[in-house]
């Protein structure tokens, strides 16, 4: 914050009864997750949120809280099962966190959140913005938030420069959410700071007009919104790809394999992967299998955060009495119109919708 914005800004009492009064009037008071509010429920709802837009995130939420009500229904829960409710939100290291976490509860909380920032931060998935959500909206402590968010508004209203990600910029922006956190209604103001972002202070096109921190804003005085936060700096998205091999029996089953607990889709099932079509003799011997009937499918890429997944799908008719891989504890034949309550990743789900 330079010295010439901080003398034409609001005192963190003004710009607090500012928000609440907009809050007040215009916030979002009927989301699932507002309802029934409890430290679990509020936990999941921040944890969805993450990198995923409300709207996407209500089906899931209102699903999964139906399965698992609680946080010891969860920590007792298959992870298959954990990560089937979690199919099409992305991202699964949430969901294996939340279910790392849900134990942890369990085994040294005695089923209990804790009440201390440290100790919610200790949990595994769990930031501290996260942690100040869950304690500020669920036990009306004081604790900060810094979500995406909040970024956006706190960078705009006191032109604080640098992309977040950077640590000198992420600890101006944290100084400042610690200023302005009030002493009472925690929750309403955690809630109109995410509102704020969410639904005014967009990342394009915000609507500056219908703002209540407007006239006080220094990115909308100098008309430099597209310049707060910061870009992150740009690099090459890297470019990988894979071969996933469709392998139908003579009953029309697809064979899946859950991957290793950790890494790329940890936990989930999918084909049989091969780095290209020369391994695919090797593959299918490795699983005791032969096949004939070898068709390749259209190609498609799949996005992560960090590199682009190019997928050949390479559908091949397995010899009916080839099926030594039927009970083995990491691989099962499933129908494609049915798999079951099976963790999937985005593109097995997409694949096996082609093939119904």
């Amino acid at each position: 914050m330079t010295e010439s914005s901080a003398a034409t800004t609001l005192t963190p009492r003004q710009f607090q009864r500012a928000v609440l009064a907009w809050y007040d009037e215009h916030g979002r008071k009927d989301l699932p997750w507002q309802k029934k509010i409890t430290p679990y429920r509020v936990w999941i709802s921040e944890i969805m949120l993450q990198q995923t837009q409300v709207s996407t995130v209500i089906p899931y939420f209102e699903r999964f809280m139906q399965r698992f009500p609680d946080v010891a229904t969860l920590a007792a829960a298959p992870s298959d099962e954990v990560l089937h409710h979690w199919t099409g939100l992305g991202y699964y290291a949430r969901a294996r966190n939340l279910h790392k976490a849900s134990k942890q509860i369990v085994n040294e909380f005695a089923g209990k959140f804790p009440k201390d920032i440290e100790s919610l931060i200790s949990l595994p998935g769990i930031g501290r913005s996260t942690a100040g959500a869950i304690a500020s909206i669920s036990m009306q402590l004081r604790a900060p938030i810094l979500d995406g968010n909040v970024k956006r508004v706190l960078s705009r209203f006191y032109a604080i420069a640098g992309w977040p990600g950077e640590r000198a910029v992420e600890q101006q922006l944290w100084r400042v959410a610690e200023e302005l956190t009030p002493e009472d209604r925690l929750r309403d103001y955690t809630q109109v700071m995410m509102d704020l972002g969410a639904t005014l202070c967009t990342r394009s096109k915000p609507r500056c007009s219908e703002c209540p921190l407007q006239k006080q804003c220094i990115a909308h005085r100098n008309s430099t919104q597209h310049e707060y936060p910061g870009r992150k700096p740009k690099k090459t998205i890297p470019v990988k790809s894979t071969v996933m091999l469709l392998l139908e029996n003579a009953d029309g089953a697809i064979l899946l394999e859950q991957r290793p607990p950790s890494g790329l889709w940890g936990g989930l099932w999918c084909p049989p992967q091969t780095d290209s079509h020369d391994d695919i003799a090797q593959t299918l011997k490795s699983l005791n299998l032969s096949g004939d009937n070898i068709v390749t499918l259209t190609p498609f890429r799949h996005t992560f955060s960090h590199f682009h997944l190019d997928i050949t799908p390479i559908r091949i008719r397995v010899r009916p009495n080839e099926r030594s891989v039927a009970d083995a504890p990491h691989q099962r034949w499933i129908l494609a119109h049915s798999p079951g309550r099976l963790g999937l990743a985005a593109p097995v789900k997409k694949l096996l919708s082609q093939l119904q």
